[in-house]
């Protein structure tokens, strides 16, 4: 079936309409006359011990209806790694960590209450980057790391400041750099940041007097916080609902548990009425997680045809103050450590390592944007080393379907075509790829390229289900756990609904909300497997309903369930169509003339789980952690005035393989936002410092972004090499465009001033200062 709804087709967006006119209903949007107000009180410094906090004035005054503190709750919170306590106990370990909340019958009561409250602290020397950390005289950030609880596949070095280290060994390298024709070493840094999306943080927690908890966030994973929710505060996991309405922008960071478990305690604290607990935009930067920093060495051997032979890697990731979701964000960088390169030979050491600086969880690309960065720029330093075209090394040594990956998993006939993504990104681009164009006024065009892939980082149990129901007029209602964070996911499944049923998308109605107490169970939309994971669930479910359907009308219709189809709003024999009923006929049972009824409604469940993934073996890295693979190819060119270092990028180009594109226009939409978003953490993005660890940019007039105007041109082309088991051919594309930017970026950059441009952000300032120090 092909109908103008199904697959392959552009619609508008389910929820586009609400959005755009202001009706959506967010988290921050959420009033009741019950419902109380929270507000915060951050640290100052970096690292200090907490002496004293003196409420006594903010409990005197207007409205204050209980104040919170560390010594309020005695365990700390986590998904992978239990380190946190949900506000700072004892010891502040990153600037703008919250010390305090206050809860009050308005917010601005809540917030002055916040501003009396005195903490007299003892300020210590904080510890700003991962390799400082590392140092043999540093001391140790969390001394009682030993008695955290962790999940298992995580590895964490109490006595040091490691929280994981995941460690992948292939082949034998040392005699792979004995051997080789040419070696390179490349070092990078990249600071941590922010995710910035539109809408900040918000929890509102309830205790009713039935004991059921209500939570409703921002979050990206609502299953996950019903399930810590148990976990920590022991609450009967029936009597947890946590409902998470349209999600104004997440990208990772509004993944694990963050303010719901505060937001909870709270609540407790004034006898279980609501208390709505939202982040300012300055503790959304700073006080809840953001995205990863890195520094990293990357060693790679070559034959004098440019074979690569070897790599040597180690990641540093920093995690900041704590490392939650930070430790499986390293861990699957390792998983993905060589780029979409065969590498016979590996070394690489992967580590979450803790600094006094803010805090990191998911990231868009999640550890594979900061890590594509070290090994692209080594790519381009090995094709300098060679003399060899930076595009033709890397197609050279693209890795190819039965080529087992640094975790030694046999690469499969789904795995996308890299090679020929590079060959449609080097046309895109014009190729001479290697080439510096001179122009006028000392400035240049240069151009430079990336490979990219990824494959999901989760639990080897991940699941998906969908369920649909059925309305009079033959229309349908899809629920899934899927959080729509902006993505179009829920269209897209539309779309499969359409599809796979011949049902109008119009007609096809999905629950936008998710409430854990209604919604099938999916474990987080992230790790872009939403679409596939949840597409499969729904193409079940699809196929359940027509079993159903086939089965009302078989008995109806005095025909055998074999011989009828379900298409175009009916149920009919293909070959004599005018046998056959409507939908609306059926799906709620089926009424004789005489009024007798049969069967009942059509309801239509499925489920998809991930098959035969493993953990990694700890010593070896050696495992099945890949459910699958998107692979691509990105490219820039770029305009540079050695003398001012201002640069322009002028064309951005893409070429992935997504297996089967669903909706052209969602998935171009979401290729364009990942390369924006990448252009934006490579050319201007990241926390600044000063000596004492406070972040200097911790507002948004500070804290640059792209804006309307900086784009450039965009080309994006897709390939689509089947994914066996996704729907209709489908796999991950949501996370991928952003991988490739900084790599591609830094690469034309540095071809430009004639050296490596190793450390993000690349402002004009940074390329400036390079290309004076080439001059002299």
């Amino acid at each position: 079936m092909n109908t103008k709804d199904g697959i392959g087709t552009s619609l508008t967006r389910k929820e586009s309409l609400d959005k755009v006119s202001g009706r959506v209903i967010y988290g921050g949007d959420n009033m009741t006359p019950q419902m109380l107000y929270a507000a915060q009180k951050t640290s100052p410094h970096a690292h200090a011990k907490i002496i004293k906090i003196d409420t006594e004035k903010a409990k005197g005054m207007k409205g204050i209806k209980a104040i919170f503190t560390g010594d309020d709750y005695k365990d700390n919170l986590g998904l992978y790694l239990c380190d946190k306590p949900p506000v700072a106990r004892n010891v502040v370990r990153h600037y703008g960590e919250v010390v305090a909340a206050v809860v009050a019958d308005t917010y601005a009561n809540a917030t002055a209450a916040a501003d009396a409250i005195a903490v007299e602290y003892e300020v210590m020397k904080p510890i700003l980057s991962p390799l400082e950390a590392l140092s043999d005289d540093a001391y140790t950030i969390h001394e009682e790391m030993g008695s955290y609880s962790h999940i298992k596949p995580i590895h964490p070095e109490p006595g040091t400041n490691v929280a994981n280290r995941t460690k992948i060994r292939k082949g034998n390298p040392t005699e792979a750099f004995k051997s080789a024709h040419v070696t390179i070493e490349t070092f990078v840094e990249i600071p941590p940041g922010d995710h910035v999306a539109m809408e900040p943080r918000v929890a509102i927690a309830e205790i009713k007097k039935t004991g059921y908890v209500h939570i409703l966030s921002s979050t990206q994973a609502p299953f996950v916080v019903k399930g810590l929710m148990h976990q920590f505060f022991g609450i009967d996991q029936g009597k947890i609902i946590v409902k998470a309405p349209l999600i104004g922008g997440g990208f990772g960071g509004k993944a694990g548990i963050q303010l719901e478990g505060l937001a909870y305690l709270l609540s407790q604290k004034v006898g279980g009425r609501p208390v709505k607990l939202v982040n300012t935009r300055e503790e959304d930067l700073t006080g809840s997680p953001g995205h990863i920093g890195l520094q990293a060495k990357i060693k790679i051997a070559a034959d004098a045809e440019g074979k690569i032979m070897g790599m040597d890697m180690d990641y540093y990731f920093n995690s900041g103050a704590y490392a939650d979701y930070a430790v499986n964000v390293s861990r699957a960088a390792a998983i993905s450590c060589t780029g979409p390169y065969y590498v016979p030979n590996i070394r690489c050491d992967s580590m979450c390592v803790y600094t006094n600086m803010p805090f990191a969880t998911a990231y868009r690309g999640f550890g594979h944007i900061e890590m594509s960065f070290a090994v692209e720029r080594a790519m381009d330093e090995l094709a300098n080393a060679l003399k060899m075209d930076p595009l033709e090394l890397r197609i050279k040594n693209g890795i190819k379907p039965h080529d087992t990956t640094p975790v030694q998993s046999v690469l499969n006939e789904s795995t996308g075509d890299i090679i020929k993504c590079f060959e449609e990104v080097g046309a895109m681009l014009g190729g001479d790829i290697g080439a510096t164009q001179q122009l006028e006024n000392n400035t240049v065009r240069v151009k430079g390229v990336t490979g990219l892939w990824k494959a999901p980082a989760m639990p080897t149990n991940t699941d998906a289900g969908a369920i649909l129901t059925f309305n009079s007029d033959g229309s349908c209602n899809l629920n899934t756990g899927v959080v729509e964070i902006g993505q179009g996911t829920k269209t897209g499944l539309a779309q499969i609904v359409s599809e796979r049923l011949g049902i109008p998308v119009d007609k096809v109605h999905v629950v936008m909300e998710v409430d854990t107490s209604v919604s099938p169970s999916d474990w987080a939309t992230a790790a872009s497997r939403g679409l596939m994971m949840a597409g499969m669930a729904t193409l079940e479910a699809c196929e359940d309903a027509e079993n159903q359907i086939k089965e009302i009308a078989s008995a109806v219709l005095r025909v055998p369930k074999r011989d009828l189809k379900v298409d175009g709003e009916r149920v009919f024999v293909p070959d004599e169509p005018k046998i056959g009923l409507n939908l609306s006929e059926v799906v709620l049972g089926y009424v004789y003339p005489n009024g007798n009824a049969i069967y009942g409604q059509v309801i239509g469940s499925g489920k998809y789980i991930a098959k035969h993934l493993t953990d990694l073996d700890p010593e070896t890295g050696e495992g099945h952690p890949d459910l699958e693979w998107t692979l691509g190819a990105e490219g820039v060119e770029i305009e540079v005035n050695l003398n001012t270092g201002k640069y322009k990028i002028l064309k951005a180009v893409c070429c992935i393989d997504v297996g089967k594109v669903i909706s052209p226009a969602l998935a171009r939409g979401q290729i364009v936002g990942g390369m924006a978003m990448g252009m934006g953490y490579t050319t201007m993005e990241g926390f600044t410092f000063n000596d004492r660890g406070q972040v200097t940019n911790g507002v948004l007039r500070d804290y640059k972004i792209m804006r309307y105007g900086d784009e450039p041109e965009y080309q994006v082309k897709f390939l689509e090499t089947p994914q066996q088991d996704g729907p209709y051919g489908a796999r991950g594309l949501g996370e991928q465009s952003v991988i490739g930017m900084p790599g591609a970026i830094a690469n034309a950059l540095s071809r430009a001033v004639g050296k490596g441009m190793n450390q993000i952000p690349l402002t004009p300032e940074k390329v400036w200062k390079t290309s004076m120090e080439v001059k002299r």
